[in-house]
Protein backbone atom coordinates (compact mmCIF):
# COMPACT_ATOMS: atom_id res chain seq x y z
CA UNK A 1 0.00 0.00 0.00
CA UNK A 2 1.33 3.85 -1.06
CA UNK A 3 2.41 5.69 1.91
CA UNK A 4 -0.51 8.49 2.78
CA UNK A 5 -0.14 11.78 1.89
CA UNK A 6 -0.83 14.79 3.90
CA UNK A 7 -0.61 18.92 3.00
CA UNK A 8 0.00 21.26 5.47
CA UNK A 9 -0.52 24.85 4.79
CA UNK A 10 0.11 27.43 7.73
CA UNK A 11 2.40 30.69 7.55
CA UNK A 12 4.17 29.63 11.25
CA UNK A 13 7.21 27.73 10.43
CA UNK A 14 7.00 26.31 14.40
CA UNK A 15 3.61 24.99 13.49
CA UNK A 16 4.49 23.93 10.10
CA UNK A 17 7.23 21.53 11.50
CA UNK A 18 5.24 20.38 14.21
CA UNK A 19 3.19 18.59 12.20
CA UNK A 20 5.64 17.66 10.17
CA UNK A 21 7.05 15.54 12.88
CA UNK A 22 4.00 14.53 14.20
CA UNK A 23 2.36 13.36 11.32
CA UNK A 24 5.48 11.85 10.55
CA UNK A 25 5.67 9.68 12.85
CA UNK A 26 2.58 8.24 12.30
CA UNK A 27 4.29 7.30 8.75
CA UNK A 28 2.46 9.78 6.88
CA UNK A 29 4.24 12.14 4.37
CA UNK A 30 3.92 15.58 4.88
CA UNK A 31 4.13 18.77 2.07
CA UNK A 32 4.45 21.87 3.80
CA UNK A 33 3.39 25.72 2.37
CA UNK A 34 2.79 28.77 3.76
CA UNK A 35 0.56 30.59 1.29
CA UNK A 36 -2.84 29.81 -0.36
CA UNK A 37 -1.05 30.69 -3.39
CA UNK A 38 1.60 27.65 -2.96
CA UNK A 39 -1.24 25.42 -1.64
CA UNK A 40 -2.88 26.39 -4.94
CA UNK A 41 0.06 25.05 -6.74
CA UNK A 42 0.56 21.97 -4.73
CA UNK A 43 -2.86 20.61 -4.65
CA UNK A 44 -2.49 21.38 -8.88
CA UNK A 45 0.30 19.05 -9.04
CA UNK A 46 -0.44 16.30 -6.51
CA UNK A 47 -3.36 14.74 -4.79
CA UNK A 48 -3.60 14.26 -0.94
CA UNK A 49 -5.35 12.26 1.59
CA UNK A 50 -5.74 15.10 3.77
CA UNK A 51 -5.59 18.52 4.10
CA UNK A 52 -4.76 21.18 7.31
CA UNK A 53 -5.04 24.79 6.73
CA UNK A 54 -4.49 27.62 9.01
CA UNK A 55 -7.42 30.46 9.22
CA UNK A 56 -5.12 33.09 8.46
CA UNK A 57 -2.54 33.40 5.81
CA UNK A 58 -0.59 36.04 4.00
CA UNK A 59 -2.37 36.49 0.52
CA UNK A 60 -5.56 34.81 1.91
CA UNK A 61 -7.61 32.51 4.58
CA UNK A 62 -8.10 29.01 5.44
CA UNK A 63 -12.44 29.34 4.51
CA UNK A 64 -10.67 29.86 0.10
CA UNK A 65 -8.49 26.83 0.57
CA UNK A 66 -11.69 24.78 2.00
CA UNK A 67 -13.96 26.20 -0.58
CA UNK A 68 -11.13 25.10 -2.91
CA UNK A 69 -11.04 21.64 -2.61
CA UNK A 70 -15.00 20.96 -1.49
CA UNK A 71 -15.02 22.12 -5.35
CA UNK A 72 -11.88 20.25 -6.78
CA UNK A 73 -11.23 17.70 -4.36
CA UNK A 74 -14.78 16.42 -2.70
CA UNK A 75 -13.13 13.63 -1.63
CA UNK A 76 -10.07 14.86 0.28
CA UNK A 77 -11.23 15.57 4.12
CA UNK A 78 -9.70 19.17 5.01
CA UNK A 79 -9.49 20.25 8.85
CA UNK A 80 -8.48 24.04 9.71
CA UNK A 81 -6.39 25.33 11.92
CA UNK A 82 -7.93 28.26 14.48
CA UNK A 83 -6.08 30.03 17.35
CA UNK A 84 -7.09 29.09 20.91
CA UNK A 85 -10.92 30.15 21.73
CA UNK A 86 -11.57 31.52 17.92
CA UNK A 87 -14.52 28.87 17.41
CA UNK A 88 -16.73 31.28 15.42
CA UNK A 89 -13.85 30.55 12.94
CA UNK A 90 -14.29 27.18 13.42
CA UNK A 91 -18.05 26.82 12.86
CA UNK A 92 -17.66 28.83 9.52
CA UNK A 93 -15.54 26.72 8.47
CA UNK A 94 -17.68 23.48 9.29
CA UNK A 95 -20.30 25.32 7.06
CA UNK A 96 -18.31 25.55 4.35
CA UNK A 97 -16.73 22.06 3.75
CA UNK A 98 -14.04 21.38 6.64
CA UNK A 99 -13.99 17.80 7.95
CA UNK A 100 -13.06 19.38 11.74
CA UNK A 101 -10.78 21.52 13.22
CA UNK A 102 -7.97 21.67 15.73
CA UNK A 103 -7.00 24.79 18.15
CA UNK A 104 -4.16 25.83 18.45
CA UNK A 105 -2.03 24.98 20.57
CA UNK A 106 -2.40 22.06 18.92
CA UNK A 107 -2.88 19.16 21.48
CA UNK A 108 -0.82 15.84 19.85
CA UNK A 109 -3.21 13.41 21.31
CA UNK A 110 -6.43 14.92 19.64
CA UNK A 111 -4.63 15.66 16.52
CA UNK A 112 -3.68 12.00 15.96
CA UNK A 113 -7.08 11.19 16.57
CA UNK A 114 -8.15 12.84 13.84
CA UNK A 115 -6.16 12.20 11.38
CA UNK A 116 -7.23 8.78 12.13
CA UNK A 117 -10.70 9.25 11.57
CA UNK A 118 -10.02 11.84 8.43
CA UNK A 119 -8.11 8.82 6.74
CA UNK A 120 -10.55 6.36 7.55
CA UNK A 121 -12.87 8.56 5.79
CA UNK A 122 -10.73 9.07 2.94
CA UNK A 123 -10.00 5.31 2.45
CA UNK A 124 -13.59 4.47 2.83
CA UNK A 125 -14.65 7.32 -0.20
CA UNK A 126 -11.94 5.55 -2.28
CA UNK A 127 -13.17 2.30 -2.00
CA UNK A 128 -16.34 2.84 -2.51
CA UNK A 129 -17.28 1.97 1.24
CA UNK A 130 -19.17 5.22 2.13
CA UNK A 131 -21.63 4.47 -0.67
CA UNK A 132 -22.44 1.12 0.24
CA UNK A 133 -23.85 2.54 3.88
CA UNK A 134 -25.20 5.24 2.59
CA UNK A 135 -27.20 2.24 0.20
CA UNK A 136 -27.82 0.64 3.48
CA UNK A 137 -29.75 3.54 5.55
CA UNK A 138 -32.87 3.25 2.67
CA UNK A 139 -33.03 -0.81 4.56
CA UNK A 140 -33.88 1.17 7.62
CA UNK A 141 -35.01 4.67 6.74
CA UNK A 142 -38.35 3.32 5.03
CA UNK A 143 -40.13 5.47 2.68
CA UNK A 144 -40.24 6.01 -1.41
CA UNK A 145 -41.38 10.12 -0.77
CA UNK A 146 -39.14 12.94 -2.46
CA UNK A 147 -38.74 14.05 0.99
CA UNK A 148 -37.16 10.97 2.24
CA UNK A 149 -34.91 10.51 -0.36
CA UNK A 150 -33.99 13.95 0.51
CA UNK A 151 -33.34 12.74 3.88
CA UNK A 152 -31.20 10.13 2.94
CA UNK A 153 -29.14 12.43 0.60
CA UNK A 154 -28.30 14.67 3.23
CA UNK A 155 -27.22 11.81 5.58
CA UNK A 156 -24.62 10.68 3.22
CA UNK A 157 -23.64 14.21 3.50
CA UNK A 158 -23.84 14.88 7.01
CA UNK A 159 -21.70 11.50 7.72
CA UNK A 160 -18.22 13.13 5.63
CA UNK A 161 -17.90 15.55 8.36
CA UNK A 162 -17.59 15.84 11.94
CA UNK A 163 -19.92 19.55 12.07
CA UNK A 164 -22.67 18.93 14.78
CA UNK A 165 -25.73 18.90 13.28
CA UNK A 166 -28.77 19.49 14.82
CA UNK A 167 -31.92 17.15 13.89
CA UNK A 168 -35.13 18.87 14.24
CA UNK A 169 -38.32 16.77 13.94
CA UNK A 170 -41.71 16.01 15.85
CA UNK A 171 -42.15 13.28 18.54
CA UNK A 172 -41.95 9.44 16.86
CA UNK A 173 -40.55 10.33 13.50
CA UNK A 174 -37.33 8.23 14.05
CA UNK A 175 -34.47 11.37 15.09
CA UNK A 176 -32.37 8.67 16.83
CA UNK A 177 -32.51 6.50 13.80
CA UNK A 178 -31.06 9.28 12.00
CA UNK A 179 -28.77 10.26 14.35
CA UNK A 180 -27.60 6.61 14.37
CA UNK A 181 -27.50 6.58 10.48
CA UNK A 182 -25.58 9.66 10.23
CA UNK A 183 -22.67 7.94 12.85
CA UNK A 184 -23.12 4.78 11.02
CA UNK A 185 -22.32 6.29 7.62
CA UNK A 186 -19.11 8.29 8.90
CA UNK A 187 -15.31 7.61 9.94
CA UNK A 188 -16.43 7.02 13.72
CA UNK A 189 -18.50 3.87 12.88
CA UNK A 190 -16.00 1.57 14.56
CA UNK A 191 -16.63 4.15 17.99
CA UNK A 192 -19.31 3.95 20.32
CA UNK A 193 -22.76 5.66 19.62
CA UNK A 194 -23.98 6.80 23.06
CA UNK A 195 -27.77 8.02 22.97
CA UNK A 196 -28.97 10.39 26.11
CA UNK A 197 -32.28 11.75 26.32
CA UNK A 198 -31.92 14.88 28.29
CA UNK A 199 -35.07 15.53 29.80
CA UNK A 200 -34.58 11.83 31.77
CA UNK A 201 -31.41 13.02 33.79
CA UNK A 202 -32.28 14.59 37.48
CA UNK A 203 -31.23 18.17 36.95
CA UNK A 204 -28.86 17.53 40.33
CA UNK A 205 -27.20 14.82 38.20
CA UNK A 206 -26.69 15.99 34.95
CA UNK A 207 -23.19 17.40 35.77
CA UNK A 208 -21.92 13.80 36.74
CA UNK A 209 -23.79 12.08 34.16
CA UNK A 210 -22.29 14.08 31.39
CA UNK A 211 -18.51 14.98 32.71
CA UNK A 212 -18.15 12.08 35.63
CA UNK A 213 -16.72 12.15 38.93
CA UNK A 214 -13.54 10.95 40.55
CA UNK A 215 -14.05 9.01 44.25
CA UNK A 216 -14.78 11.21 47.34
CA UNK A 217 -15.72 14.14 45.17
CA UNK A 218 -18.94 14.16 46.64
CA UNK A 219 -21.29 11.85 48.91
CA UNK A 220 -21.79 8.79 47.74
CA UNK A 221 -19.29 9.19 45.02
CA UNK A 222 -17.49 5.74 46.48
CA UNK A 223 -15.53 5.35 43.11
CA UNK A 224 -14.59 6.93 40.05
CA UNK A 225 -17.19 7.24 37.12
CA UNK A 226 -16.85 7.59 33.64
CA UNK A 227 -19.41 10.35 31.92
CA UNK A 228 -21.56 10.13 28.88
CA UNK A 229 -18.51 12.46 26.82
CA UNK A 230 -15.92 10.05 27.97
CA UNK A 231 -18.23 6.85 27.07
CA UNK A 232 -18.55 8.03 23.53
CA UNK A 233 -14.58 9.16 23.55
CA UNK A 234 -14.13 8.36 19.61
CA UNK A 235 -17.35 7.94 18.32
CA UNK A 236 -20.73 10.31 18.66
CA UNK A 237 -22.91 11.72 21.32
CA UNK A 238 -26.17 11.86 20.45
CA UNK A 239 -28.03 14.61 23.04
CA UNK A 240 -31.89 13.95 22.76
CA UNK A 241 -34.08 16.32 23.82
CA UNK A 242 -31.18 18.99 24.20
CA UNK A 243 -34.07 21.80 24.83
CA UNK A 244 -34.79 20.31 28.49
CA UNK A 245 -31.10 20.95 29.67
CA UNK A 246 -31.70 23.64 32.36
CA UNK A 247 -29.45 26.79 31.96
CA UNK A 248 -26.62 26.00 34.52
CA UNK A 249 -26.11 22.60 32.72
CA UNK A 250 -25.96 24.09 29.03
CA UNK A 251 -23.05 26.71 30.14
CA UNK A 252 -20.89 23.42 31.05
CA UNK A 253 -22.11 21.71 27.25
CA UNK A 254 -20.94 24.69 25.52
CA UNK A 255 -17.98 25.02 26.89
CA UNK A 256 -17.17 20.82 26.70
CA UNK A 257 -17.97 21.34 22.92
CA UNK A 258 -15.52 24.41 22.37
CA UNK A 259 -12.89 23.13 24.20
CA UNK A 260 -13.03 19.39 23.21
CA UNK A 261 -12.43 18.65 26.94
CA UNK A 262 -14.64 17.96 30.35
CA UNK A 263 -13.07 18.33 33.70
CA UNK A 264 -14.96 15.42 35.93
CA UNK A 265 -16.80 16.38 39.30
CA UNK A 266 -13.54 16.54 41.69
CA UNK A 267 -10.64 16.48 38.94
CA UNK A 268 -8.16 18.60 39.23
CA UNK A 269 -7.36 18.81 35.02
CA UNK A 270 -9.51 18.24 31.98
CA UNK A 271 -9.52 15.67 30.20
CA UNK A 272 -9.57 15.29 26.25
CA UNK A 273 -12.38 14.21 24.31
CA UNK A 274 -13.17 12.78 20.99
CA UNK A 275 -16.80 13.42 20.27
CA UNK A 276 -19.06 14.02 17.71
CA UNK A 277 -22.32 15.96 18.83
CA UNK A 278 -25.87 15.13 17.58
CA UNK A 279 -28.53 16.72 19.09
CA UNK A 280 -31.99 16.78 18.37
CA UNK A 281 -35.48 17.74 19.89
CA UNK A 282 -39.19 18.09 18.82
CA UNK A 283 -39.93 21.86 20.12
CA UNK A 284 -38.84 24.56 18.68
CA UNK A 285 -35.30 26.10 19.69
CA UNK A 286 -35.16 29.50 18.21
CA UNK A 287 -38.09 30.33 20.09
CA UNK A 288 -36.94 29.05 23.01
CA UNK A 289 -33.68 31.15 22.53
CA UNK A 290 -35.99 34.17 21.50
CA UNK A 291 -37.91 33.46 25.10
CA UNK A 292 -34.56 33.10 26.86
CA UNK A 293 -35.19 29.85 27.86
CA UNK A 294 -31.93 28.22 25.51
CA UNK A 295 -28.55 29.95 25.04
CA UNK A 296 -28.52 31.90 21.78
CA UNK A 297 -24.54 30.96 21.53
CA UNK A 298 -25.02 26.58 22.55
CA UNK A 299 -27.79 27.06 19.87
CA UNK A 300 -24.98 28.47 17.51
CA UNK A 301 -22.55 25.27 18.80
CA UNK A 302 -24.92 22.41 17.73
CA UNK A 303 -26.89 24.25 15.16
CA UNK A 304 -24.17 24.10 12.75
CA UNK A 305 -26.21 22.27 10.51
CA UNK A 306 -30.34 21.41 10.75
CA UNK A 307 -31.65 18.08 9.36
CA UNK A 308 -35.65 18.39 9.21
CA UNK A 309 -36.82 14.98 9.34
CA UNK A 310 -41.00 15.17 7.88
CA UNK A 311 -43.50 14.17 10.58
CA UNK A 312 -45.74 11.48 8.61
CA UNK A 313 -48.39 13.17 7.76
CA UNK A 314 -46.05 14.90 4.78
CA UNK A 315 -45.20 11.40 3.56
CA UNK A 316 -48.54 9.67 3.37
CA UNK A 317 -47.36 7.49 0.28
CA UNK A 318 -44.87 5.52 2.99
CA UNK A 319 -47.48 4.44 5.09
CA UNK A 320 -48.07 1.41 3.47
CA UNK A 321 -44.21 0.72 3.02
CA UNK A 322 -43.82 1.29 6.82
CA UNK A 323 -46.70 -0.87 7.69
CA UNK A 324 -45.35 -3.96 5.35
CA UNK A 325 -41.87 -3.55 7.15
CA UNK A 326 -43.61 -3.29 10.75
CA UNK A 327 -45.74 -5.88 10.16
CA UNK A 328 -43.22 -8.17 9.30
CA UNK A 329 -40.85 -7.00 12.09
CA UNK A 330 -43.92 -7.78 14.51
CA UNK A 331 -44.13 -11.27 12.76
CA UNK A 332 -40.18 -12.14 13.03
CA UNK A 333 -40.61 -11.37 16.64
CA UNK A 334 -43.66 -13.44 17.60
CA UNK A 335 -42.75 -16.43 15.19
CA UNK A 336 -45.31 -16.33 12.69
CA UNK A 337 -46.46 -15.22 9.29
CA UNK A 338 -46.82 -11.27 9.21
CA UNK A 339 -50.09 -9.73 8.65
CA UNK A 340 -51.67 -8.50 5.78
CA UNK A 341 -53.38 -5.30 5.44
CA UNK A 342 -57.00 -5.32 3.94
CA UNK A 343 -57.68 -2.47 2.05
CA UNK A 344 -59.80 -0.75 3.89
CA UNK A 345 -57.24 -0.49 6.10
CA UNK A 346 -54.59 0.21 4.12
CA UNK A 347 -56.72 3.44 3.30
CA UNK A 348 -57.62 4.02 7.13
CA UNK A 349 -53.57 4.52 7.62
CA UNK A 350 -53.05 7.01 4.97
CA UNK A 351 -55.87 9.02 6.18
CA UNK A 352 -54.99 9.38 9.51
CA UNK A 353 -52.59 12.31 10.53
CA UNK A 354 -50.73 10.21 12.89
CA UNK A 355 -50.03 13.13 15.47
CA UNK A 356 -47.14 10.29 17.18
CA UNK A 357 -45.92 9.91 13.48
CA UNK A 358 -43.70 6.51 12.88
CA UNK A 359 -43.77 5.08 17.00
CA UNK A 360 -47.89 5.57 16.69
CA UNK A 361 -47.88 3.67 13.51
CA UNK A 362 -45.87 0.92 15.50
CA UNK A 363 -48.03 1.13 18.53
CA UNK A 364 -51.40 0.61 16.25
CA UNK A 365 -50.25 -2.38 14.12
CA UNK A 366 -49.15 -4.21 17.44
CA UNK A 367 -52.42 -3.59 19.32
CA UNK A 368 -54.28 -4.56 15.79
CA UNK A 369 -52.05 -7.73 15.19
CA UNK A 370 -52.63 -8.89 18.71
CA UNK A 371 -56.84 -8.09 18.24
CA UNK A 372 -57.87 -9.28 14.53
CA UNK A 373 -58.87 -13.29 14.37
CA UNK A 374 -57.35 -14.13 11.09
CA UNK A 375 -54.01 -13.44 9.06
CA UNK A 376 -55.55 -10.47 8.14
CA UNK A 377 -55.89 -6.56 9.51
CA UNK A 378 -58.58 -4.92 8.59
CA UNK A 379 -60.10 -0.97 9.71
CA UNK A 380 -61.58 -2.09 12.86
CA UNK A 381 -58.33 -4.01 14.48
CA UNK A 382 -56.35 -0.88 13.65
CA UNK A 383 -59.02 0.88 16.42
CA UNK A 384 -57.80 4.38 15.28
CA UNK A 385 -58.76 7.43 17.66
CA UNK A 386 -61.35 9.23 16.39
CA UNK A 387 -60.17 13.10 15.30
CA UNK A 388 -62.57 16.21 15.31
CA UNK A 389 -62.62 16.99 11.79
CA UNK A 390 -61.14 19.53 10.31
CA UNK A 391 -63.45 22.03 8.81
CA UNK A 392 -63.83 25.77 7.81
CA UNK A 393 -65.28 26.24 10.96
CA UNK A 394 -62.21 25.93 12.44
CA UNK A 395 -60.97 29.34 11.00
CA UNK A 396 -62.40 32.85 11.64
CA UNK A 397 -63.50 35.13 8.35
CA UNK A 398 -62.75 38.30 8.46
CA UNK A 399 -65.76 40.12 8.77
CA UNK A 400 -67.78 37.81 10.30
CA UNK A 401 -68.43 36.19 13.38
CA UNK A 402 -66.18 33.19 14.52
CA UNK A 403 -68.17 30.23 14.06
CA UNK A 404 -69.48 27.99 17.22
CA UNK A 405 -66.91 25.89 18.10
CA UNK A 406 -68.10 22.21 18.07
CA UNK A 407 -69.41 20.42 20.93
CA UNK A 408 -67.80 18.46 23.73
CA UNK A 409 -68.47 14.65 23.29
CA UNK A 410 -71.34 13.95 25.48
CA UNK A 411 -70.92 12.66 29.10
CA UNK A 412 -74.26 10.87 28.60
CA UNK A 413 -73.66 9.00 25.48
CA UNK A 414 -74.56 5.21 25.49
CA UNK A 415 -71.04 4.43 27.56
CA UNK A 416 -71.79 6.75 30.41
CA UNK A 417 -69.86 9.01 32.75
CA UNK A 418 -66.99 6.42 33.74
CA UNK A 419 -66.24 5.56 29.54
CA UNK A 420 -66.29 9.48 28.82
CA UNK A 421 -63.61 9.73 31.76
CA UNK A 422 -61.92 7.17 30.86
CA UNK A 423 -61.51 8.24 27.41
CA UNK A 424 -60.36 11.44 28.21
CA UNK A 425 -57.80 10.00 30.82
CA UNK A 426 -56.37 7.49 27.75
CA UNK A 427 -56.10 10.67 26.01
CA UNK A 428 -54.08 12.82 28.01
CA UNK A 429 -51.76 9.73 29.38
CA UNK A 430 -51.22 9.10 25.62
CA UNK A 431 -50.30 12.39 24.86
CA UNK A 432 -47.73 12.63 27.79
CA UNK A 433 -45.88 9.34 27.05
CA UNK A 434 -45.69 10.38 23.03
CA UNK A 435 -44.32 13.67 24.35
CA UNK A 436 -41.76 11.73 26.66
CA UNK A 437 -40.78 9.16 23.98
CA UNK A 438 -42.60 6.21 26.04
CA UNK A 439 -40.50 7.35 29.42
CA UNK A 440 -43.00 6.26 32.08
CA UNK A 441 -41.04 8.02 34.81
CA UNK A 442 -41.19 11.38 32.36
CA UNK A 443 -44.65 11.03 31.89
CA UNK A 444 -45.65 11.02 35.20
CA UNK A 445 -44.41 13.91 36.03
CA UNK A 446 -45.98 15.40 32.72
CA UNK A 447 -49.10 14.59 34.16
CA UNK A 448 -48.39 15.33 37.70
CA UNK A 449 -48.74 12.32 39.15
CA UNK A 450 -46.51 9.52 41.02
CA UNK A 451 -45.01 6.77 39.00
CA UNK A 452 -47.04 4.36 40.77
CA UNK A 453 -50.34 5.74 39.91
CA UNK A 454 -49.21 5.90 36.31
CA UNK A 455 -48.68 2.37 36.55
CA UNK A 456 -52.07 1.32 38.23
CA UNK A 457 -53.80 3.58 35.49
CA UNK A 458 -52.32 2.11 32.73
CA UNK A 459 -52.98 -1.37 33.90
CA UNK A 460 -56.89 -0.14 34.41
CA UNK A 461 -57.16 1.47 31.07
CA UNK A 462 -55.13 -1.66 29.01
CA UNK A 463 -52.60 0.65 27.93
CA UNK A 464 -49.29 -1.70 27.26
Amino acid sequence: MSQQTVLVIDDERDIRELLTITLGRMDLQVDAVGTVAEARQALAGKTYDLCFTDMRLPDGNGHEIVEHIAANHPDMPVAMITAYGNVDAAVNALKAGAFDFVSKPVDIQMLRQLVRTALRLAEERRTGKAAAKAGNAGERLIGDSPAMQQVRATIAKLARNQAPVYIAGESGVGKELVARLIHEQGPRAGGPFVPVNCGAIPSELMESEFFGHRKGSFTGAHTDKEGLFQAAHGGTLFLDEVAELPLHMQVKLLRAIQEKAVRPIGAREEVPVDVRILSATHKNLAALVEQGQFRQDLFYRINVIELRVPPLRERRGDVPLLANFILQGLARKDGGNPRQLLPEARQALEAYDFPGNVRELENILERATAMCDGERVDADDLMLPQRMPRTEATHAVPGQPAPAAPPPPSATGDGGLDDYISNLERGAIMKALEESRYNKTAAAKKLGITFRALRYKLKKLGID
